[in-house]
């Protein structure tokens, strides 16, 4: 195993669950080792997400964990087959570890979901939008550091073109699709953006008007990456200059159960265009 000197949220995440099988299994990090022909700090390691890790040693640590889910065990060695550096690599010691994670997140998601009450979603931001958002920030941001959140931002709608690419389905409040971020012109060309985005068939957006009043979520924005298995989902949630990252069932359960909520109290896609249009008109 070739060690990692910047382990990615990925690689953490695969350390992670292989750490709950070992636990599952009632092993010690040395009864693993033992069984492993190898010692206590690689296995230590691996699941700090310190090392890499190849497919067919995730599925030996599986065997010897005695794990019989083999859909989970072949996405945790798919996890392990990865070693693509992806573009966000190149932010590295530049943005906070976070703006990685979530790019590395929405690329490796099978689906997507989001929710968002006062911003246009990342990946569907235009550059003047995503500009006038950062311009925003107290304190104000040093320049490289601006231009590189702007350019991350911006580049974050990869994950939406690339081959194979996740169906993202984004519900946004009437609320973000009306703030005027960056003046009215910015607006209404991110809105004709969005609407541009809407004809790719793995993009859909939904829109809550403020008729629908109250509804559960309505407090926060949040993602929801679908994974090959459910158990490796993650909700990412958006904090002031922090990403918050959600693995636990309940919770799972309960951020995925807010978006059907959403989803049941949203236009549909073909009244959502007319509310957007509506809007790009007036301005």
């Amino acid at each position: 195993m070739a060690p990692r000197s910047n382990p990615t949220a990925r690689q953490q995440r695969l350390g992670a669950e292989l750490r709950k099988l070992r636990e599952a299994a009632g092993l010690s990090t040395e009864q693993a080792a033992s069984l492993l022909a190898t010692n206590r700090t690689v296995i230590t390691s691996t699941e700090a997400g310190r090392h890499g890790i190849s497919p067919e040693r995730v599925r030996r640590m599986a065997y010897n964990y005695d794990c019989t889910d083999q859909e989970l065990v072949d996405a945790l060695a798919g996890m392990g087959a990865d070693r693509t550096k992806g573009w966000w690599e190149d932010f590295r010691d530049v943005l906070p570890p976070t703006f990685l994670d979530i790019a590395e997140l929405e690329w490796f998601a099978r689906d997507l979901r989001m929710s968002t009450m006062a911003h246009i979603p990342g990946p569907f931001q235009t550059e003047p939008y995503a500009r006038a958002l950062f311009q925003a920030a107290i304190p104000s941001l040093p320049d490289d550091e601006f231009e590189a959140r702007v350019s991350h931002r911006t580049q974050r709608r990869k994950a939406l073109d690339r081959p194979g690419a996740p169906t993202y389905t984004a519900i946004i409040h009437e609320a973000a699709l009306r703030i005027e971020v960056g003046g009215r012109r910015v607006l209404r060309e991110q809105l004709d953006h969005i609407l541009e985005l809407t004809g790719r068939a793995n993009i859909v957006v939904r829109a809550i008007p403020f008729s629908a009043g109250a509804f559960p979520g309505s407090g926060q924005a949040f993602l929801y990456a679908h994974a090959e298995v459910p158990s490796l989902d993650t909700v990412q949630l958006d904090r002031t200059n922090v990403a918050e990252f959600l693995h636990v069932g309940a919770q799972l359960r309960k951020f995925s159960l807010q978006l059907d909520q959403m989803e049941r109290i949203a236009l549909s896609e073909s009244a959502t265009h007319d509310l957007i249009r509506s809007i790009a008109h007036q301005l």
